[in-house]
């Protein structure tokens, strides 16, 4: 069945996917990437796809870098993580562990967090353009130090590395293939990429990730892939699961 639901695409289905535990409805959002608007856009679009059920938040990590509003969207999720009003889970995704890495200094991060869209990070906490363009790699990582509160380091630095609901796995980026889902390391969920894309068989788990871009949401048989590169598309993408019901809600179609 596919219908639009406030302009957004809502696909719903009962494939071979398994389930979450009875009574529990949940919504996995894709890469954000400093596009609070979309964000926010997004949220509204669930609070009315839900309606009345209760339901539980995962975000699958990339709050930063690249779009416009980077320090507004760890607010905005940050107070939601907060506020008690529902259960919400944030995972790490690869931006954060590079910001985090320039805020500590890091020489590396810092130089890779300028290549893959921290400028527009930097200019969100309030670094104008032409004293970013001045600014070298050290001095770039003692302002951002001085400008990002110590609640939005603190939150970054706490958040998970993977979540399991019943039949599905969350996670950021991906699992290594042959290896038990307790046993990944942190950079594989952060950032692997083709020897889990490439993998045919199963995980485990049907997979829920981001990281890597598509133009649609991928449904593969053992994972799920909803990163529609907000930053740049426009579209941000939640994947609804219910029971063994699975649809989308997103922005911007």
């Amino acid at each position: 069945m596919i219908r639009r639901l406030l302009g957004g695409a809502r696909r719903s289905a009962t494939a071979s996917y398994g389930s979450v535990p009875s009574g529990r409805r949940v919504y996995a959002v894709g890469d954000v990437h400093g596009r609070l608007d979309l964000l926010d856009d997004l949220l509204a679009r669930i609070e009315a796809d839900a309606g009345d059920a209760a339901y539980e938040l995962i975000l699958l990590g990339d709050l930063v870098d690249r779009g416009p509003d980077s320090a507004g969207v760890v607010e905005r999720v940050r107070l939601l993580a907060t506020n008690g009003t529902r259960p919400i889970t944030v995972l790490a995704g690869n931006h954060e562990e590079i910001m985090l890495g320039a805020l500590a200094g890091d020489p590396e991060l810092i130089r890779l967090f300028c290549r893959v869209g921290g400028r527009e990070t930097a200019l969100s906490y309030g670094i104008a353009p032409a004293e970013y363009d001045a600014l070298d790699y050290p001095g770039l990582a003692e302002r951002l130090a001085t400008l990002v509160p110590e609640a939005h380091r603190t939150f970054l630095a706490g958040l998970d590395d993977r979540i399991v609901r019943g039949d599905f796995a969350f996670v950021h980026a991906g699992v290594r293939p042959g290896v038990a889902l307790a046993e990944q390391k942190v950079g594989d969920l952060r950032w692997i990429r083709n020897s889990f894309l490439d993998h045919g068989g199963s995980f485990g788990h049907v997979i829920v990730h981001g990281h890597t871009i598509t133009d649609a949401p991928v449904f593969r048989p053992n994972r799920i892939g909803i990163d529609t590169g907000a930053f740049q598309s426009g579209i941000l993408t939640a994947l609804g699961l219910e029971g063994d019901r699975h649809w989308i809600v997103q922005t911007g179609v």
